[in-house]
């Protein structure tokens, strides 16, 4: 069966025409001198999204791409803080020391198994992991983080130098987003404290802003630790992957009758092995998302009592460890509103005849209708009623601690889902240029608008200071995970490599269970 067209968006360019942005307004637009900076340094922002793209580094070891727009922000007069919350790849620029404290979000962090070649309508994946038994794709910026970081740094700086005197501007360059690891440790370690509004986007297949709500989530790993063996003779031995096995059965009766309509678990298994080896050590990464963090913590304490109920069951050693966890975020409807006035104002991305045609190949590639680019700016959208449940994102968690200004931009083409190498093989290309270009003028547009309209600001925070909060869901004493960054990176940000975390025992030397 075919699924129905989806309605074209407001400001949907259909094939053949000519996607250009709405006449300008004869008054000055929104943070003229901001977003003048951004065309003239337009080659200089793109750039800096292809080498990213072209790293593709993956979370938590994103090395040469922090390194890459540290060193653009330190051109600009940013001075550079690394090592947030102990995460190597992770760090805090700031540009002045006066006025309101303005933040900007920064990810470049890549997807396992998304590589794909740029500008390329057909699977073409360019790097390939693992071996002839266990092959899998190597990463690709699937979730355009690369655009992302162009857009964040470019905005900074712009707005940095159009507010120079007047306000502090923070870039906060954060690491694992995919993973949602470094905003959460960095939030309750206090690096957010301090900010007037945290200004953030994230690339899509539109373009438009709200105040909406991300879902809640908290991430664990599952060990279950046996007893090895030859796999001719498996009596006597203890399998982890039994344990694993085990675990995702029971998750998946969770999700016949447990889990709420706006609740998600999702999983990833990992070991690795070979069919004549009892595998003694086997891992289940989890997710659990939910529309609030009461409800999450709620739906995880049952995927807790599974995995002790599995290890039981294949009598193996549980090893069990929260990895991190995440508040829903919090929306600014002042914030939206104001970001929604300057994306009308300064229009949609200016797509090309050229970007127009290679998404609708794409789009058929993957069998979408070849609708195209969505070339307008949509209405202000407001949280769904009732809550579905959806993606989740790390940039929550800031949302608790300063108002969380978030918008979107195209930078795929409609119906091409983020994570998948269709939107890998967009994000290399022209059209996230112009997404991120936009992007860039918006966030730098009201930034500047923040400080010149103080009424605006004070709207944003006294929203936001409504809001009853309290302690995030990370426990104190939790440790982020640590990959160890090469010595030349070391050298370069001055900062010292800490010991691995080691891997837990097998059960076979503990005794019997």
């Amino acid at each position: 069966m075919t699924a129905p067209t989806p309605p074209a968006p407001p400001g949907h360019r259909a094939p053949g025409t000519v996607a250009t942005a709405p006449a300008p307004p004869a008054r000055r637009a929104p943070g003229t001198v901001a977003t003048t900076w951004i065309d003239e340094n337009a080659p200089v922002l793109t750039g800096l999204a292809d080498r990213i793209w072209g790293y593709a580094e993956p979370s938590l070891r994103e090395w040469r791409s922090a390194l890459a727009t540290a060193e653009l922000l330190r051109t600009h007069g940013f001075t550079i803080s690394w090592g947030t919350a102990g995460l190597p790849a992770a760090f805090v620029a700031t540009s002045g020391d006066s006025g309101p404290v303005l933040g900007f979000n920064v990810e470049y962090d890549a997807l396992p198994g998304l590589s794909q070649r740029a500008g390329v309508p057909r699977h073409e994946p360019t790097a390939f992991e693992g071996d002839e038994y266990a092959p899998a794709y190597g990463h690709g910026h699937g979730c355009g983080h690369n655009a992302l970081a162009a857009a964040s740094t470019g905005a900074a700086i712009a707005a940095a130098r159009a507010l120079r005197g007047r306000a502090t501007v923070k870039v906060f360059a954060s690491t694992g987003e995919e993973q949602l690891v470094g905003k959460a440790y960095a939030v309750r370690d206090g690096a957010y404290d301090g900010l007037d509004a945290f200004l953030d986007w994230h690339p899509a297949p539109v373009t438009g802003t709200g105040w909406d709500v991300t879902s809640a989530l908290y991430s664990a790993t599952f060990s279950f630790l046996g007893s090895p063996g030859h796999g001719s003779n498996p009596l006597g031995t203890r399998s982890g992957l039994d344990g694993v096995l085990l675990l995702t059965g029971m998750i998946e009766r969770l999700r016949a009758g447990n889990v709420s309509p706006s609740g998600r678990i999702g999983y990833a298994i990992g070991g690795g092995g070979a069919p004549n080896v009892t595998p003694d050590l086997q891992t289940l990464w989890v997710y659990v998302r939910e529309g609030t963090h009461e409800r999450a913590r709620t739906l995880y304490d049952k995927v807790v009592a599974c995995a002790g109920a599995a290890a039981v069951a294949s009598r193996t050693r549980l090893e069990h460890r929260l990895v991190t966890a995440i508040r829903e975020g919090l929306g600014n409807r002042a914030g939206a509103e104001l970001l929604h006035h300057t994306m009308s104002e300064l229009g949609p991305p200016a797509f090309t005849d050229a970007d127009h045609a290679f998404a609708v190949r794409l789009q058929e590639a993957i069998g979408r209708p070849g609708s195209g680019l969505a070339a307008g700016v949509l209405p202000l959208r407001p949280p769904a009623e009732p809550d579905l449940g959806g993606p989740s994102s790390d940039t929550s968690e800031v949302s608790w601690t300063a108002p969380h200004l978030s918008l979107t931009a195209a930078v795929v083409p409609i119906g091409v889902p983020l994570h998948s190498w269709a939107a890998t093989a967009a994000t290399g290309t022209t059209i996230a240029h112009a997404g991120l270009l936009a992007a860039a003028r918006y966030l730098a547009a009201a930034a500047v608008t923040l400080v010149e309209q103080p009424e605006t600001l004070a709207a944003v925070r006294q929203e936001f200071a409504a809001r009853e909060r309290g302690p995030g869901p990370l426990p104190a004493g939790a440790e982020p995970p640590y990959h160890l960054p090469p010595p030349a990176f070391l050298e370069e940000t001055g900062q010292s490599a800490r010991p691995i975390r080691t891997p837990p025992v097998s059960a076979e030397l503990l005794g019997k269970i």
